[in-house]
């Protein structure tokens, strides 16, 4: 039987990877995608929210917190769609994870990395292929790197090709790409069979748990709801955002046609040379209303 349960809903990927009964899953993953030097071989997780220094200050949510044995500041979350100001959201978790290491006093030498993992269900750079793609500090035009303090790693998990990418032939990153896609439909024993590793089995020993334990599974339930409602609610919201906009352009074109007409033939009676089409187009309805005005001005003063 399949497992049934969707590592990508954020209570399961939680349960994943901010698990400290299953630090290796953490680790593994985090090793998959960083492929850091040295490797991380221990995580300690945090609390997930931030502390708020006054009212006014923004309150950090983190999917994920950790430190591992190297001093590095870590944080995975997962976004299931790609949504406005998603860049500057992990920016300033990024820089809010490497701001909070700073102790008065202390040598700014002594601050460690504080890198970001953004496993993304939609496609944010579309005109490159690469499903992982490593933001740090660097001069555009010499790729000089001004530190790699700061990270941000995105997994883009639309762009994994199952079909020139089969899991057996896969890299560690590929297979946990593969996991998180597709483990929803597996049973245990099909996963290990895919993937070989048997992080894998642990991995789905989680999920399996998630779907065998009442509590647990309400819960999951309950965060899959909360999401489907929320995309739900952006589909309509942008639906209704075309068909106001589809209306108002309409409206505008009608507008506009009304200013194109009437303004030739006041130039006209006025006998002043016509405007040609292509200039009155570049204009604003402003500035077309504006024209329109002077016109019927210069028409009652003549008479």
């Amino acid at each position: 039987m399949a497992i049934d349960i969707d590592p990508t809903v954020d209570y399961s990927f939680k349960c994943l990877f901010g698990n400290p009964r299953h630090p290796a899953v953490a680790i593994h993953f985090l090793n998959s995608v960083l492929d850091p030097i040295p490797r991380i071989t221990d995580v300690d997780f945090l609390e997930t929210t931030s502390q708020r220094k006054n009212e006014d200050d923004k309150l950090l949510i983190f999917d994920v917190r950790a430190v591992d044995d190297q001093g590095r500041s870590l944080n995975i979350e997962m976004q299931s769609t790609k949504h406005a100001g998603l860049p500057q959201r992990l920016a300033l978790y990024a820089s809010s994870m490497y701001h909070g290491q700073f102790r008065s006093g202390e040598p700014y030498s002594s601050l460690c990395p504080a890198i970001s993992v953004c496993v993304l269900g939609a496609v944010l750079f579309p005109h490159v292929p690469d499903l992982h793609l490593d933001f740090r500090l660097r001069n555009g035009r010499h790729n000089l790197v001004l530190t790699d303090d700061l990270q941000i790693h995105i997994l883009e998990l639309p762009k994994y090709n199952l079909r020139t990418t089969p899991p057996q032939n896969a890299r560690p990153l590929e297979k946990w790409v593969y996991f998180l896609r597709y483990a929803k439909n597996l049973t245990p024993e099909e996963i290990i069979g895919q993937l070989v590793d048997p992080i894998f089995l642990e991995a789905a020993g989680v999920l399996q748990m998630i779907a065998q334990t009442p509590a647990e599974r309400a819960m999951y339930e309950a965060r899959l709801k909360f999401e489907t409602d929320q995309a739900w609610k952006i589909q309509e919201a942008l639906k209704e955002g075309r068909q106001e906009g589809l209306a108002q352009g309409m409206a505008a074109g009608v507008e506009r046609g009304k200013y194109l007409g009437q303004i030739p033939l006041l130039q006209n009676l006025l006998g002043l040379a016509e405007s040609p089409s292509a200039v009155l187009e570049t204009l604003e309805i402003p500035q077309l209303q504006q024209l329109l005005a002077d016109l019927q001005a210069q028409l009652r003063d003549r008479r």
